[in-house]
Order: C-alpha cells, then structure tokens, then sequence
C-alpha cells in the first residue's frame, strides 16, 4: 500500500491507464460507468464553481475525454440548463461512442467544428477535448479551438487536465488551455503541478471515481505530493537542551560586493532553527553581516587554511551564494568539499561544479534553478523545462545527491529515483534572494538532525509556505527576508 494518501500520490499516464484498466477487469466497474461517475463529478464541480450558470458550453474531443463532456452535457440539460455542444470530428472512440448516442438520445444537439470556430453565449465552459491522449501539439481545427476557448469571456473547467498540456510533464509544446478550474479524474496527474501546469490549471480537485483503494496497491506513486503533513518531521523539542544540540551551520559565500546573498543564508538557518551559524566570507563583509544580525558569527577568510579552522568546527556547511567563480571561490569549494561535512550547494558552488566535477559528500542537498539544472547537465534551459521530472532524476543520479530543481513546482529528486514535488509558492518568489534564504533553510535543517531527503522536502516546502504568508495577496514586491517570520512559525508546527 501506499506510504501516503491518495490524495498526496502522482502518477503518470501510464500508471493511471493500467490503474483504469484494473478498476475494469478486477474491480469489475465497467467503461461506461467510470465515465458516467467522472461525468456526474464533473458537473458537481461546475455547479460548485459556477453555482449560477445557466448555459453552459461543451467541447469534445473524440476519446474518452469527449465523452465525459456528453455525458456532462447531458447532466446539464437534465438539470434545466442551456447546452450547446461542439464536438471535434464527427464520430467518437470506445466508450465515447455510448456516450455520445446518449447524448443525441436526449435531443442534444452536436456541432462539428470546421476551420472557422464560433461558440455562443455561455456561462462556463467545459474542455473535454483532448485530456491526457494527447501525444504532439495540438494543430489545424484542434488549435483552433483552443484558441477559440481561451479568448472566450467565461469559466472555463477541464475535464482531467486542460487541452494541450502534457499530462506527465506539464508542458504545453503548443496552445494550451488556461482553465479556471481543473477536475482531475482517478489520480493526480504530475502534469497538473509542474511547469505550465501551474498556469493552466486553475483550482484543483481531484475526483478518485470511487475506485476501491485496494486497486491502487500495485502502483507506487510515481512522485509524492508534498502536504502539510511534512511538517511533522521537524520533531517538537525536548525541555533539557541546549544549542549545541541543533548543529553548526558554517554559510560560505559573499566574494567582494555579495555580502547580502550570504548574509539571507546564514539567518536563514537561524531562523528555522540552528543552534549555531557561522560565515567565511570577505572580511570587508564581517561588520556589515555582524551589525545586521548579530547572532551570527561572521569572520573574513582569504585562504583555504583560514576557512579549514571554520570547518573543523561546524556540522553542516551551506556554500554558493555569492561565492562567486574566481579564484577565492574555487579554493573555498575545494576545501569545504574535502572536510565531507553534510552539505548544501546553490548559486555559484554549482557552476563551479559543472566547470570542476567533485567528490561530494554523502549527504548533500544540490539547489539549482533551471540555469544552473542545464549547466549541470550539459544541456539548454528548454531541455530541462520540458521535462523537469527526469532532468531531476538524471542530476540527482550524475551527482549522486538529494536534488531540488527550483521553480514553478520545485521538486526534490534522490539518486535512487525517488521524488517528491512542492505544489506551494507564488510569482512573488521570483526575486532576488530566495534561493539564498532556501539555502540557509536547507542547511538549518540539515544541522538539527535531518537527513538530506527529508530536510530537502521540509525545507522546500516551508520555504515555499513561508512566501505564500508572506505574499497574501500582494505576491509582487515580496522579498526574501520578508520569508523570515513565518519561516520560524512553520517550523514551530504553525501552517494556519
């Protein structure tokens, strides 16, 4: 059985087809009956979301996607709604068949889409045109109805994942639509989460069809979801301890004209609790870091032998912001990399990394945004945005480390393959300086017992929850120290 529930469980198309086809065969729940619960799940959601529509809009495609939004169409008419129905091409797959005779057999009307696509007045819209069969960018006709979708002034739900995302990866290769609502039909899709997904998804819900649990057992979940749940592997603490129970976080960084980047790190770590933080940085940069936080114990480092004293006292070392990729930030990697301490590398540690491979530690966490992601690999920023979920198995591979691909669904890899995605955080986190503060949380957590995996999942996710409290409603003009205050609540248990 799964070691989480359902609702926390990603799969792939592939995984959710052989699911289907269990549910059928062992299950004994026929085509058609998945399709008419999808179909009266389905409305339940427009109703929800649209609780006073009165027309209503459906576009079919020729699967079974189409044939969700017969049935949906028929649910509608039967309910005393106006229903207008186009459908791509004139006839239907499978079960789509059933459903669309159904259709016609309750005097519903079908309008074929030609070359030039026109819709009516209606409340929402419903997308059942492709769903997860779609296998290329969508062309001819089918672009142009998505085209025609996306410029029509009303709610929009899709049925299963919007028309022209790939439903693995989140990709829109093409024209894709940009729903307002999602109903996503037996398990989560990781599509929905990851790239453009998040654009064109809207409001989730996730409908399992009443399938039996059991039949799920065989499929382990291709990703985890992360949830607040997460947050309970920060154990509350005990009464009889003292700061050098939650580790010595060393934050290496800040070449001349960068003490800020490192500065967010090492109070960051602070923040989430480490009992003690230090900084090697330049020592122009000590007063500067000393005044703005004094906890911390800032010291300036010009040689490998300066920084090895620092080494030997610390547990944990986070390195890479503002480190820079000269001559002072290459020696600092290399003897911060021998002295085998658990690890966090961001920023610049990571370029220096694809320049200059390293032995790395056995638990250390790597950070890259999808710049870095392409360096570290060897390939282009396209590359890694078309398929975020294997460039962060492959890295978490090459490198043999936890990996966590920063972005629009951050996801957090190990070298045996498994994964877990972050389904939190907003636009606003798009500014300078919160890789910095992710790296401090990271190493923070890393320094209070935590292995790499799981201070990987706690701090993305906390991270991310942190700029969703921060932003509210106002997510542009957010910075990354605002983070800081609700950073230390999250920790505490404190996600309300």
């Amino acid at each position: 059985m799964h070691e989480f529930p359902i609702s926390r469980c990603l799969f792939r198309v592939d995984q959710v087809r052989k699911i289907d086809r269990v549910a059928i065969e062992i299950a004994e729940i026929t085509g058609p009956e998945l399709m008419r619960r999808a179909a009266s799940a389905a409305f339940a959601c427009l109703k929800n979301h649209w609780p006073d529509a009165r027309t209503v809009l459906v576009i079919a495609g020729p699967g079974n996607n189409g044939g969700d939004g017969f049935l949906l169409a028929k649910l509608a008419k039967a309910a005393g709604m106006g229903v207008q129905v186009v459908a791509l091409g004139g006839e239907s797959r499978g079960d789509a068949a059933l459903a669309r005779k159904a259709w016609l057999q309750a005097d519903g009307d079908i309008e074929i889409a030609g070359k030039d696509v026109s819709f009516g007045d209606a409340d929402v819209l419903v997308d059942g045109l492709f769903g997860t069969g779609i296998t290329h960018a969508p062309d001819g006709i089918a672009a142009a109805l998505i085209d025609a979708m996306n410029a029509h002034r009303c709610g929009k739900l899709a049925l299963d994942i919007p028309s022209g995302l790939d439903a693995d990866t989140g990709a829109a290769s093409g024209v894709a639509l940009r729903a307002d609502a999602t109903i996503s039909f037996v398990a989560w899709k990781r599509g929905l989460f990851s790239a453009d997904g998040v654009d064109c998804c809207g409001t989730l819900q996730l409908d399992t069809l009443e399938i039996p649990r059991s039949v799920y057992a065989d499929f382990p979940a291709d990703t985890e979801l992360l949830g607040t749940a997460t947050l309970s592997l920060l154990a509350p603490r005990s009464g009889n301890v003292n700061k050098g129970h939650f580790g010595h976080v060393l934050a290496i960084g800040g070449d001349e004209g960068m003490s800020g980047a490192i500065s967010l790190t090492a109070e960051a770590a602070l923040r989430v609790g480490a009992g003690k933080v230090s900084v090697a940085t330049r020592a122009a940069h000590v007063q500067m870091i000393i005044t703005r936080c004094s906890e911390l114990m800032a010291r300036g480092v010009d040689s490998p032998q300066s920084l090895q004293a620092m080494l030997d006292r610390c547990s944990v070392v986070a390195i890479g912001p503002g480190l820079g990729q000269a001559g002072w930030g290459h020696a600092l990697l290399d003897t911060a990399m021998r002295a085998k301490k658990p690890c966090v590398l961001d920023a610049d540690a990571l370029n220096l990394l694809a320049r200059k491979p390293h032995v790395l530690p056995g638990e250390t966490v790597l950070t890259p945004h999808p710049g870095e992601a392409a360096r570290l690999l060897g390939c282009d920023v396209a590359s890694i945005q078309s398929d975020r979920f294997s460039a962060a198995r492959e890295l978490a591979r090459r490198y043999s480390a936890v990996i966590v691909l920063k972005g629009a669904g951050s996801l957090i890899a190990t070298a045996e393959g498994r994964l877990a995605l972050c389904p939190f955080g907003n636009p606003g986190m798009a500014s300078a300086g919160m890789g910095d503060v992710l790296t401090g949380v990271i190493g923070g957590l890393l320094g209070q017992g935590l292995s790499a995996w799981d201070a990987a999942r706690l701090g993305v996710l906390v991270h991310a929850l942190a700029g969703d409290h921060a932003a509210g409603q106002c997510p542009r003009g957010l910075i990354a120290s605002d983070l800081f205050a609700p950073l230390r609540r999250l920790v505490n248990g404190c996600h309300e």
